[in-house]
């Protein structure tokens, strides 16, 4: 082969080789600002028949439409624990995610909820949560709704469910447990339009309690 023949060869390589995933027109990394991670490494004791796989690697960069703002900052939150163990429910949206003491929101046992009011519908892009990162713990039971209705009887839209053995009465859920880490589990809203964000959860592994440091709604402004 000759020297002209092989670096043919490479280009056309080159030009049929997958690229990896490329922001859509009109879309915009979503900056987000993570805490200090306070464990380090990969756990490996942790089981699940449920559970996603464990890469070790940094959540690849999501894309949202331009013009995509922080909707959650300071709003009012609810639970069906209204006298919270630890904490108090603002603390949810309060943008402190450091996970040590005195960051959390502890919910006593059973399947629990905290609900977000944005203060108006606005189509939603991403919803991340940070249940607690000061070690590595999967959290049962998680489901993510969103809706114009405070009750959440109707014109509900399931944003994820790993509930798979339908505990909460949800519904069957197909998404996988995670293990919690800093940079929180990103929720992909897929555009799902709601004034109203409620998140269940029900223990995790190490004890039978519900715990949040933070949530982030992302959406579009109007």
């Amino acid at each position: 082969m000759t020297t002209r023949t092989l670096a043919c060869s490479l280009l056309l390589a080159l030009a049929l080789a997958p690229l990896g995933a490329q922001p859509a027109p009109g879309t915009e990394e979503l900056k987000l600002k993570l805490p200090k991670p306070m464990f380090i490494g990969t756990p490996t004791n942790l089981r699940s028949p449920n559970l996603e796989k464990v890469t070790g690697k940094s959540r690849a960069p999501f894309y949202v439409p331009k013009g995509t703002v922080l909707l959650s900052a300071k709003k009012t939150v609810t639970s069906s624990d209204s006298q919270p163990v630890i904490g108090e429910l603002d603390m949810i949206t309060d943008g402190e995610k450091a996970g040590g003491d005195g960051y959390f929101v502890e919910l006593g046992p059973a399947p629990q909820w905290v609900q977000i009011d944005l203060g108006a519908s606005r189509p939603l892009h991403a919803i991340l949560a940070w249940h607690y990162h000061s070690q590595a713990r999967v959290y049962r039971d998680v489901v993510v709704l969103v809706s114009d209705d405070p009750a959440f009887k109707t014109g509900v839209t399931t944003v994820f469910n790993n509930d798979h053995d339908n505990t909460s009465r949800l519904g069957l859920g197909k998404d996988k447990e995670y293990i919690e880490v800093a940079e929180g589990k990103l929720f992909d809203a897929k555009g799902a339009k709601g004034r109203y964000v409620r998140l269940y959860s029900n223990g995790n592994t190490t004890n039978d309690l519900t715990h949040y440091v933070e949530v982030e709604v992302y959406g579009s402004p109007k």
